[in-house]
């Protein structure tokens, strides 16, 4: 991208951001670093807690992008050491530790799939046990005289479970000052989090300061809200979009987002500028663009990221054949009628459907009928038993399509 002065770069960062503390800081720091011909060091944490990322976790990773795109060095900072703990950020009981087997395959699943957005030779990716593994007992006593328990209960979760009751193991209460710790070892001048780690992120710039070095400038990204349109985008609620789904389930995934919630999909999810975001706007105001036609540009836009643009394409066109038009995909699984399914007056739908993958009991699948979610060769079925059809099967459950050959 073109060179910009320093002006030019904090409107760049600042855009999606939620909150930038202190711009004043940044500006200083970004001449700092010009003066001495350096890239500023920008720190992201991630604990290995899932090992899929999903579009919630690339509004964070999207504006370490911009950072790179501006010529810093981004440091992915993977937690195995404060994975060890566990984050009670947002969490009323205590996070069990996380094994080793289970840190290191998630860490490498995440190195994976952060490069589909980061450029590999602008990022380092660096494990927090690398240090803290290092201090001695001697040492984490002088860090944590660093902060105070009162301080530490000022935090949201923790004061509500303070207040509560719950229990709050002593061990969570070194989480913040782990992550602070990170900072330090890094000389980060610039820790990036999502709204709900702000206290974490002010910690760290505390901690540095004790450790007599600049206070990093810390940088909040909004938490993507899911496709429920009200919850955090989230694996465990089910609302999410993972960024290695197939083409097609990421196409469909995102059409069935709020006309509401695309506008800020576009900004947190996307390249357009915010003056191509507010004149989209207005033609959605004005009537002058279906709001349909904007999510379909949206989903082929984020697909087209982790996939390719020619696989966003035919999942755009998949998904006007199959759902925009009522007709069947291009590509249907085709398998035998398992003999179970066959009875003396006809054909168990019920049996078929969990015997060939469309349902994930004969209980779940006699549910599915009974709420009018199966057709076959067209027509909606709700009985368990469907009389002896010749030919074949076309059915479809939900999203979901199987050929049945008799």
């Amino acid at each position: 991208m073109p060179r910009l002065n320093v002006d030019q770069q904090i409107s760049y960062l600042k855009r999606g951001l939620a909150e930038l503390i202190r711009e004043e800081d940044l500006r200083e720091r970004l001449l700092e670093c010009e003066r001495a011909g350096r890239p500023l060091r920008v720190k992201v944490g991630f604990d290995p807690t899932a090992p899929d990322l999903h579009l919630g976790h690339t509004v964070l990773i999207r504006k370490m992008k911009h950072f790179q795109d501006l010529g810093h060095t981004v440091y992915f900072v993977i937690g195995d050491g404060t994975g060890k703990i566990g984050d009670p950020t947002g969490r009323n009981v205590t996070r069990p530790p996380m094994t080793r087997e289970e840190i290191e395959a998630n860490a490498e699943t995440y190195r994976q799939q952060v490069f589909k957005i980061l450029d590999r030779e602008k990022t380092q990716v660096r494990f927090n046990s690398e240090w803290l593994d290092k201090l001695g007992f001697d040492d984490m006593v002088r860090l944590c005289a660093r902060y105070t328990v009162a301080r530490l209960l000022e935090r949201d979760d923790f004061s509500k479970r303070f207040r509560e009751g719950t229990p709050i193991s002593v061990h969570e209460l070194l989480y913040p000052l782990a992550q602070a710790y990170d900072s330090v070892a890094l000389e980060a001048d610039v820790e990036l989090g999502g709204t709900d780690q702000k206290f974490n992120l002010l910690v760290g710039r505390e901690i540095q300061r004790d450790y007599g070095q600049p206070p990093q400038i810390v940088a909040t990204t909004p938490l993507l809200v899911g496709l429920d349109g009200k919850n955090k985008m989230s694996k465990s609620l089910g609302n999410y979009v993972g960024i290695t789904e197939p083409p097609e389930v990421m196409f469909a995934k995102l059409m069935s987002i709020s006309d509401e919630l695309m506008l800020a999909y576009f900004e947190l999810l996307t390249d357009l500028s915010l003056p191509e975001i507010d004149l989209l706007r207005q033609r959605l105001e004005a009537g002058d663009l279906h709001p349909m036609d904007a999510k379909m540009d949206l989903a082929r836009r984020i697909v087209a990221e982790f996939h390719s643009r020619a696989e966003a394409e035919r999942a755009g066109e998949e998904f006007t054949r199959v759902v925009r038009r009522g007709q069947a995909p291009a590509d249907i699984e085709t398998v035998a009628l398992p003999e179970e399914a066959r009875h003396p007056g006809g054909i168990r739908v019920d049996k078929l459907l969990a015997r060939i993958g469309l349902a994930d009991s004969v209980s779940d699948a006699v549910r599915k009928l009974r709420a009018g979610a199966v057709e076959v060769n067209g027509c909606r079925v709700t009985e368990p038993l469907l009389g002896d059809p010749p030919g074949e099967l076309l059915i479809q459950a939900g999203r979901h399509w199987r050929r049945v050959t008799l």
